[in-house]
């Protein structure tokens, strides 16, 4: 009954159960994680509402928190709004989940908490690997997430790529690497700093406190220092009499 439990929650996440452990052997690039600058974050904001929120909710932020962590203006968090025209309202898709089930197999995991359940360098590593198989409902595969049921949305940005494969111990074949076979609007390096600001902006809806608490322990720090400050000069003012 508790395997059957954890099953259902995986499937759930969209997740796979077998194949779970796949990406263990796969190299993980590790994404620049800076929560401090806000120029970043507003663009992974733009790229996440512009290509994710079509199917993927965050339904724990809302534009509002949003706006106001990162420095957006009203007029440019509204102008980013296709599905909500309240800033109080949560960060949600409008697609149906029986619909998406049909068309995906399964509905579209939200996103809130993603780099919390998921390592940001699994989530930066998987949305560059994605790779042509016609095998696939949708095209594509990814080195990652093996028989992944996403489509590849940020393919007009980096392009596509093909797979070069190498013969497995069991005689099977393993994708060695990837190389470009259709060139996007982007280059590599402009792709992989657009998916930088956008997994440095879904570590920040996964834990949006994190911009509170830094600033906080920088007081907290500074007012550890003058305590014990405080403490050594009362300290050596009661012991100054004694031998």
């Amino acid at each position: 009954m508790q395997m059957r439990k954890i099953i259902t929650i995986l499937m759930f996440l969209g997740l796979p159960t077998l194949g779970a452990a796949s990406s263990d052997t796969v190299h993980l690039d590790q994404p620049t994680i800076n929560l401090k600058d806000m120029a970043s974050l507003q663009r992974g904001a733009r790229v996440f509402i512009e290509n994710c929120l079509n199917c993927h909710s965050a339904g724990y932020m809302r534009y509002a928190r949003m706006a106001s962590d990162l420095g957006m203006s009203e007029d440019d968090t509204r102008a980013l709004m296709y599905t909500s025209d309240k800033l109080g309202e949560l960060m949600n898709v409008s697609i149906d989940e029986a619909e998406a089930k049909v068309w995906f197999g399964t509905a579209p995991p939200d996103l809130s908490v993603i780099t919390r359940s998921r390592k940001p360098a699994w989530i930066y590593t998987y949305l560059r690997s994605f790779y042509a198989d016609t095998k696939r409902p949708f095209g594509v595969n990814n080195t990652v997430f093996k028989d992944v049921a996403m489509p590849h949305v940020l393919a007009p940005y980096q392009g596509v790529q093909k797979a070069v494969y190498a013969e497995g111990h069991n005689g099977d074949k393993k994708v060695e690497k990837l190389l470009p076979d259709q060139l996007g609007s982007m280059n590599t390096a402009e792709f992989d700093a657009m998916i930088n600001d956008l997994v440095n902006f879904m570590v920040y809806v996964g834990e949006p406190a994190k911009l509170v608490r830094y600033n906080i322990g920088i007081y907290v720090l500074v007012f550890i220092v003058l305590l014990a400050s405080l403490l050594y000069m009362l300290k050596r003012e009661y012991w100054k009499d004694v031998h």
